[in-house]
């Protein structure tokens, strides 16, 4: 019953600003300002989705109760307990890494191709050592999942 009054309280709301948003629209004389109205109505209304589906998943979340386990499946203190979070963080903060190192050397690579373009590829082997570091932090987390 509530999902059911939270989503038509969701459709009003979408319908109300819409309308508002069309309503306006005949207000501004420029098609440049009316696009921008009415993209504006339509970001309101997916900000307004947005907030009301992470509402919904917050009332979900405190209204479910907490499960009940017949038993702890590690101990605690237990070498083994945190081995995925470890090469979660290898893998993770690897790939954050190379993502800015790949950033950065393409930016740089592009320029220097677009002067001279015989520098092809000398700049493409800088790309691909920053591309090995996500690679060296894959080989990482399988060796802790493997240990």
């Amino acid at each position: 019953m509530a999902t059911t009054t939270m989503a038509l309280s969701l459709a009003v709301m979408a319908v109300a600003v819409m309308a508002v948003a069309v309503m306006s629209l005949g207000r501004v004389a420029s098609p440049g300002a009316r696009i921008r109205a009415l993209v504006g109505g339509l970001l309101t209304v997916n900000g307004l989705l947005a907030l009301a589906g992470v509402g919904g998943g917050l009332l979900l979340w405190l209204g479910t109760p907490a499960p009940a386990f017949a038993a702890p499946l590690l101990q605690e203190g237990s070498p083994t307990q945190n081995v995925a979070v470890g090469a979660a963080l290898a893998t993770g903060l690897a790939a954050i890494g190379a993502g800015i190192a790949v950033g950065i050397a393409g930016a740089a690579a592009i320029g220097a191709i677009t002067e001279k373009p015989e520098t092809l590829g000398r700049t493409l082997i800088f790309v691909g050592l920053a591309e090995g570091i996500a690679i060296y932090g894959l080989i990482i987390s399988f060796m802790i999942l493997t240990r």
